[in-house]
């Protein structure tokens, strides 16, 4: 009696790996998430922290039991919690290297996006520098830049010296310099954004 209790033991302590593999790599993927986004530009940390909650979770309650049966038949000898406990491990373990893997295939985007808003607010600025009126110039370090079109259309104002008017221009950074170029209006980027959300 006595040696079954120390056998279950053992086993109980080998196949107890799932939950806080859970914890520690529903963090990991946060972190992952938040630096080495799979879309769009970034992610908030606690907005990863969800996505990798959900994701963990899916896969733990849809898929280790099932694969808990498959390593239960390769190994006739595990206990059925212990088997399901080596596959919910399993299973958070790919995810998290599948986000590590889509993060790192698309931070070059990100780079790329982000090297392209650079070009396009240097392009804003040089042209409102050169032809927009002198109260938007004099606060032309100061820019607002939304992407369009990430990575290819940006619209850049700046505000006046009073901050009650804004000068808008729209980069193309496809184009060469001199026609990448035009004026936009005096609508700023906030209220352009909720015309076009």
């Amino acid at each position: 009696m006595e040696g079954a209790w120390l056998n279950r033991l053992r086993w109980r302590r080998r196949g107890a790996w799932m939950w806080p593999a859970f914890a520690a790599l529903t963090i990991v993927d946060a972190f992952i998430g938040h630096a080495l986004p799979v879309s769009g530009e970034g992610q908030r940390l606690l907005g990863a922290a969800i996505v990798a909650i959900v994701l963990n979770l899916l896969v733990v309650v849809l898929l280790s039991r099932p694969l808990g049966a498959i390593v239960r038949r390769v190994r006739g000898d595990l206990p059925t919690v212990v088997a399901r406990d080596y596959a919910g491990t399993a299973l958070v373990l790919i995810v998290s290297a599948v986000l590590l893997t889509a993060g790192l295939i698309h931070h070059p985007t990100v780079l790329a996006h982000r090297r392209a808003m650079q070009d396009a607010i240097a392009r804003a600025q040089a042209w409102i520098g050169d032809r927009a009126p002198a109260e938007f110039r004099a606060n032309l370090e100061y820019v607002s830049t939304v992407a369009i079109e990430p990575g290819r259309i940006y619209r850049t104002c700046v505000l006046s010296v009073d901050r009650h008017h804004t000068y808008c221009v729209i980069v193309k950074t496809r184009l060469p310099f001199e026609r990448s170029v035009s004026f936009a209006g005096y609508e700023s980027n906030d209220v352009f954004s909720q015309g076009t959300g």
